[in-house]
């Protein structure tokens, strides 16, 4: 299911306060009626992009992550705005890991006329997607496939990945918090997210805002680990990180601009 531009708007609304947000919040910010609200509320709490609460709703518990489909929808705009980014930063006939999550499936879609790519992924649907191009060569990791993630997990994944040296690596990760450190969901994750690390000449991180300050319990890294980080809006602790750091960073912005990938 699509969600409406209300919903869209409740959902980024939602990150930002990164709290809860009350029902008559929602309809002040929409002008509508609480029966007009609750329906966009149930149908979000049904695809379990939210968690009703007395008086309004919340983010889902913070130590899991959404199912891919869900979280293909959310930020979209932003995840545009950096995947234009990547694509800019790569030189032809580069190759390149591309790492889980939608972030990377929209670098994907924003390669597809990219000349002469290697690239390497355990992300399912950036494998399907790069399909649509015969001249860019795709190698999808084997390994335990995750049904929510749509992507391949565990020691056989390691095993393959970490057989490359690769150019580029473009990864998300499951939060970033003030420490600048890079946090994800599981062990399995973060394994994917080191390998990556350490088997790439120029570590690119992208993440949209909503990941700044969200929590997951597992350290993958720290800010000094990547060479560049592309996000739509950086906050001024992870700007210093960078800063000290010697890490270029590309701001590019959460609003569309009137072109698809």
């Amino acid at each position: 299911m699509a969600l409406s531009t209300r919903q869209k708007k409740i959902m980024n609304r939602l990150h930002e306060v990164n709290s809860v947000l009350s029902s008559a919040d929602i309809t002040s910010l929409f002008n509508v009626t609480v029966q007009t609200i609750r329906k966009d509320l149930n149908e979000l709490s049904e695809l379990g992009l939210v968690r009703r609460v007395h008086g309004g709703i919340s983010l889902p518990s913070s130590n899991q992550n959404l199912s891919f489909s869900n979280r293909t929808v959310m930020n979209l705009a932003a995840k545009q705005n950096i995947a234009r980014k990547v694509v800019e930063l790569l030189p032809e006939n580069s190759s390149i890991f591309l790492g889980i999550g939608t972030t990377p499936q929209q670098v994907a879609l924003a390669l597809l006329d990219h000349p002469g790519l290697t690239v390497v992924t355990n992300n399912i649907n950036v494998a399907l997607t790069l399909c649509h191009n015969a001249n860019i060569q795709t190698h999808l990791a084997g390994g335990k496939v995750r049904i929510n993630d749509q992507d391949m997990m565990g020691p056989d994944t390691i095993e393959f990945l970490a057989k490359f040296n690769i150019q580029f690596g473009v990864f998300g990760v499951g939060g970033l918090n003030q420490k600048g450190q890079l946090l994800d969901f599981s062990p399995e994750e973060s394994s994917v997210s080191r390998t990556i690390i350490e088997n790439s000449a120029t570590r690119i991180l992208v993440v949209d805002h909503t990941k700044f300050e969200r929590y997951a319990p597992v350290i993958s890294g720290v800010l000094d680990d990547i060479d560049y980080l592309i996000m739509d809006v950086i906050s001024e602790p992870i700007y210093e990180h960078c800063k000290h750091f010697d890490i270029e960073i590309f701001e590019v912005g959460s609003e569309a601009r009137g072109e698809s990938c």
